[in-house]
């Protein structure tokens, strides 16, 4: 076995207690566990960002935010989605602009797999956070994170950032 599989079964053998305890908050708390962890996630992608590198540009911010994920053992990797029906990888609106992202390797689906608890929940709701508070950081934006479609092998996400 090599050291990034076994960095990665420990890792989510970590994550295995992540199910369990979001369903735990979720029965507790209700909907409002989904505010709850989205804050928490995006103090984490605030802090975790400090030192990042700073640009206005949607490409540059999606590398940083990958690096500092990767600097940080995380296993989110995310690669940018172009709809058949949008000209280029960002969509303008009067808003602001919209990315689309396909989230493959998440640790997060994985370790609802494992444990058996649906997708869009808690800890869904905390990596929205994580990239909301990232991404504002690295772009000086605000940034809001969306689900579009949950599935076994990928989860589709649109990325706003406002003007």
């Amino acid at each position: 076995m090599t050291d990034i599989q076994n960095a990665r079964n420990k890792l989510q053998q970590a994550m295995n207690i992540a199910p369990a305890i979001s369903v735990g908050i979720e029965e507790l708390l209700g909907r409002s566990a989904n505010g709850m962890t989205f804050v928490a996630g995006r103090k984490l992608g605030k802090q975790m960002t400090e030192t990042a590198q700073r640009t206005t540009d949607i490409k540059e911010a999606l590398e940083e935010t990958r690096r500092v994920l990767e600097a940080n053992h995380c296993l989110w990797h995310f690669e940018p989605f172009i709809p058949s029906d949008q000209d280029g990888l960002v969509k303008q609106t009067e808003k602001g602009a919209e990315v689309m992202l396909v989230f493959r390797d998440c640790m997060i689906r994985q370790s609802l797999f494992r444990y058996g608890h649906p997708q869009a929940g808690s800890l869904c709701f905390m990596m929205y956070g994580f990239f909301s508070g990232a991404l504002e950081n690295i772009m000086g934006k605000k940034t809001e994170l969306k689900i579009i479609h949950t599935g076994e092998n990928a989860c589709l996400k649109r990325l706003f950032i406002g003007n």
